[in-house]
């Protein structure tokens, strides 16, 4: 029963170039190059990750190295050992001592406004 709950892996060998979309809640161990969009899940960076890509999601913790954008629509966990290049956005941060962040950071509401909109207009919209 345990195992239905549990986060999906990527494991450590693991090398993926392209979108990573999902509904249930990711676990990075390997490389990751492109996006990651779970905008109703949490997404871990594990410690031994190498992340170059833009993370969209509900939560995201990260323990590795990410090279991008973080988008979360509740909080972004950035820890111990932790390196984050690129802008942070979302409704709450944390960053624990020696993690290294450099980048922008904006914590309002338009990061939950940004996951629920589509950013295409709707028919008959005049552009």
């Amino acid at each position: 029963m345990a195992a239905e709950n549990a986060p999906a892996r990527i494991g450590k060998t693991v090398v993926i170039r392209g979108d990573v979309k999902g509904s249930e809640d990711l676990i990075v161990e390997g490389r990751v190059e492109g996006t990651v969009i779970l905008t109703e899940s949490r997404l871990t960076i594990g410690p031994n990750a190498s992340v170059a890509a833009d993370l969209t999601a509900k939560d995201i913790l990260v323990m590795g190295q990410v090279h991008g954008n973080l988008v979360a629509s509740g909080r972004v966990e950035l820890r111990a050992g932790s390196n984050v290049e690129g802008d942070v956005r979302a409704l709450r941060l944390a960053v624990e001592d020696n993690a290294a962040f450099r980048g922008k950071v904006d914590l309002t509401q338009g990061a939950s406004k940004e996951l629920d909109s589509p950013k295409t207009p709707s028919i008959g919209a005049v552009i």
